[in-house]
């Protein structure tokens, strides 16, 4: 079986981040900076998993539940805004772009303050849905 460092969202999340590295690398100049950046964000490539998607539907249910459609759902929400899996299925959505748009205000989105983890069981509940 194949171990944290394995598999398609490792792989993504790899490339990621370095591309960060490779941004931060450029814009601090200089030997310190590579040794730096790797140190930064190399834990962040070994972590098993996004998070816990069984919590994440809890804090989605807490936090998303008036505006978002749930997979399974027998009701429909008048926002307009997208149900979870369609926000999955989008071909940009990534781990690294929802923790973006989750920590950034949005107009008709409220502010959610979650902690690492809670977004991290968040993303890992919206990224379940995706029908394969």
């Amino acid at each position: 079986m194949g171990g944290p460092s394995e598999g398609p969202e490792f792989q993504v999340r790899a490339s990621m981040l370095r591309q960060i590295a490779s941004v931060a690398c450029r814009a601090l100049h200089g030997p310190a900076s590579i040794l730096a950046a790797a140190l930064l964000f190399a834990p962040a490539a070994w972590a098993d998993d996004i998070g816990d998607p069984v919590a994440g539907r809890k804090v989605a249910q807490a936090w998303c539940s008036n505006c978002h459609v749930f997979p399974g759902s027998t009701h429909a929400t008048v926002t307009g805004a997208p149900s979870f899996s369609a926000i999955a299925a989008h071909s940009t959505t990534t781990p690294l772009g929802l923790r973006a748009f989750l920590q950034t205000p949005h107009g008709r989105m409220p502010d959610l303050h979650l902690s690492n983890s809670e977004m991290d069981d968040l993303i890992a509940f919206i990224l379940s849905t995706k029908r394969k």
